[in-house]
């Protein structure tokens, strides 16, 4: 085509030759993205093997295991699949060998807030999560604290380390819970984006039984509450007024995830905990503070934006509040019995 066909009749010829020169130029680059190492970095074997991206898929080693039958399911006695293709993670619908081996390059940062007397709750938290979570890959403890002189020194396998985060602490315990989102969004930003591929967010006052492995990461996944795993979506207490930020109508709600687990990559997990955040901000700016503080927030969140993988209840219990049913077959993660008043003072 010629150039003055589209600038004019009153094109310059330099004009006509600068376009030609570009036109080279975008030809010959292209060219040069198409050789390897020319143009572009060349990929590395980290780089194939990143979890960043979740839509790559890792190579796995050669490996033995036992056939999966497509007449033979793992698991007919729970739900194991969402409406939207998510996985329900039970005990017998996986193999933590073949995922240790996809996930074999991942840093896993797992954040803790101990403020106030919560500190107590760390050392077994710590202790219990060297024998259970993410044995054999590299974690890092992100400890958000207001006591960092209190944190406990416990032993650590190789490639795990833990970090002091000072944080404020808040006269009432529902601000200590609410700003953790503002905290985790705060330093996801500034540097977990930079140290890890994956965060998981959990409560303290709580104690690793069992494995809590690679099986549970993904992009973005909650954990269904110990105490509505089995009701209609009108028992769940999602925030009901419709002024705030957190409300749920009663004909919506998929699950009733929990607030003490959760996570995914670090910028999902940065998103979610920014969106809940204002949303909690401007709640108090009209003089609100949802029923369930950020657990509302969480829930709203997680219904609009769908996790791509959903933890069972082995994940998160409580023996106190209730009998164990027979379709756990594993107890993870569960509470430290404690006395919530005092240790909320």
């Amino acid at each position: 085509m010629d150039p003055r066909g589209f600038w004019g009749k009153s094109a310059s010829p330099w004009l006509c030759g600068f376009l030609l020169f570009a036109a080279c130029l975008g030809f010959y680059s292209n060219i040069f993205n198409l050789i390897p190492g020319w143009g572009q970095r060349r990929e590395s074997e980290s780089d194939r093997d990143s979890h960043l991206d979740p839509c790559r898929v890792p190579k796995v080693p050669r490996m033995l295991y036992p056939n999966v039958q497509l007449l033979n399911p793992m698991r007919a006695d729970v739900l194991v699949l969402t409406p939207w293709f998510a996985p329900i993670v039970w005990e017998g619908v996986f193999d933590s060998a073949i995922l240790d081996a996809q996930f074999r390059n991942t840093t896993i940062g797992l954040t803790v807030f101990a403020i106030k007397k919560y500190v107590v709750f760390l050392e077994l938290f710590l202790q219990t999560a060297e024998k259970h979570f993410m044995v054999g890959h590299r974690v890092i403890y992100y400890v958000f604290t207001d006591r960092p002189a209190d944190v406990p020194r416990v032993p650590l396998a190789e490639g795990r380390q833990v970090v002091v985060l000072e944080v404020r602490n808040y006269a009432r315990w529902q601000e200590v819970s609410m700003h953790r989102m503002e905290m985790i969004s705060n330093f996801s930003q500034q540097r977990f984006l930079h140290e890890v591929d994956y965060l998981v967010c959990m409560d303290v006052d709580m104690k690793f039984c069992d494995h809590v492995g690679v099986e549970i990461l993904s992009p973005l996944f909650g954990t269904l509450h110990p105490g509505f795993y089995g009701a209609a979506r009108e028992a769940f207490t999602y925030e009901r007024r419709p002024q705030s930020q957190a409300y749920i109508p009663r004909d919506e709600g998929d699950f009733y995830y929990a607030g003490g687990f959760f996570g995914g990559s670090v910028v999902e997990v940065l998103q979610l905990t920014t969106a809940c955040h204002q949303a909690m901000v401007v709640d108090q700016a009209n003089g609100l503070e949802a029923v369930w503080h950020d657990e509302s927030h969480l829930n709203k969140y997680l219904l609009y934006h769908k996790p791509t993988k959903v933890l069972s209840p082995e994940y998160l219990w409580d023996e106190q509040m209730q009998q164990r049913p027979p379709f756990l077959r594993k107890l993870r993660y569960v509470a430290v019995p404690k006395n919530h008043a005092e240790i909320r003072q």
